[in-house]
């Protein structure tokens, strides 16, 4: 048999007892009038903030409880972080020369005269700025003009040969990049229903001075692509798909959504009490 184990309460551990040094009295801090200084709290609330910072604050709000129009909503829908990203990364490749490039070219450029030999006046690739510029691209065409000859059997049994002259058209812009936070908003609110209308590519980004510092600018409303290098336009297609399936294809169902029209935390919570209040009240009438 197995033997029987010892019944009787365990022998509770004894915790080792704290030295206490009687040469360090405890002195507790008193935090009254001349007492010690209390401890550090956020005092965020009772920052003077700047004019310019508390309009922008008051803005947000305003813009979260008020209606917002579909025209002006639509500046809330944003292209997403992944496609932005490889968005301007593309246009950082065809950004304009700065002051001091352009002053190299034309030195280099004024040397070659002086020499007498012929410079390569080729126009560079660049990305195109400035809106009555871009609003001038978009609504420029190119005309091209094709002959076709179409053998047709007449009656005779005869063919005949006719000269068909055939008109297509192409946009000069191929992409628009607008900024979501123009000021005001009224310069570019129109420039959607534009690019919609001519089908160009149209995309809102984040913002007006990440823009601008591909043009070498503190702030940009609006950029411009206007054709790319050959071996860019693989994945300049991939971007034109995505953002077409973002924006262009989206355009009726933005322009129909409101915004706005959400209220603080202390308003919800007072309306979600009333609402269970109403429906305490309905519940105990059906009993």
């Amino acid at each position: 048999m197995a033997p029987k184990k010892a019944v009787g309460k365990a022998l509770a551990k004894k915790k080792p007892e704290k030295v206490v040094n009687p040469l360090f009295e405890k002195r507790p801090k008193q935090f009254g009038i001349g007492g010690a200084l209390p401890p550090k709290r956020d005092l965020t609330r009772f920052v003077k903030w700047p004019k310019a910072v508390q309009i922008q604050r008051k803005k947000r709000i305003l813009k979260q409880r008020l209606k917002v129009p579909p025209a002006l909503n639509q500046f809330t829908k944003t292209l997403d972080k992944n496609l932005a990203t490889n968005l301007f990364r593309m246009l950082l490749k065809y950004r304009p020369e700065d002051k001091a490039q352009k002053r190299e070219r034309l030195l280099k450029r004024a040397q070659e005269e002086a020499e007498g030999k012929s410079h390569d006046a080729k126009k560079p690739i660049v990305v195109k700025y400035g809106l009555n510029h871009v609003t001038y691209l978009i609504e420029q065409v190119f005309v091209y003009f094709i002959r076709a000859k179409i053998f047709t059997l007449s009656n005779c049994n005869v063919f005949c040969n006719f000269n068909i002259k055939r008109t297509l058209f192409q946009n000069k812009a191929q992409l628009v990049v607008i900024a979501h936070d123009v000021d005001p908003i009224e310069l570019v609110v129109w420039l959607p229903a534009l690019c919609r209308k001519m089908e160009i590519p149209y995309c809102i980004v984040k913002g007006k001075a990440r823009l601008g510092a591909i043009v070498h600018k503190k702030t940009a409303s609006v950029l411009c692509l206007t054709t790319v290098k050959n071996e860019d336009k693989m994945e300049f297609s991939r971007i034109l798909e995505a953002i077409k399936a973002n924006f262009n294809d989206k355009y009726d169902e933005y322009r129909k959504k409101w915004g706005g029209g959400i209220m603080g935390s202390k308003s919800q919570a007072k309306t979600k009490a009333k609402e269970r209040l109403l429906a305490k009240e309905a519940a105990q009438r059906m009993s």
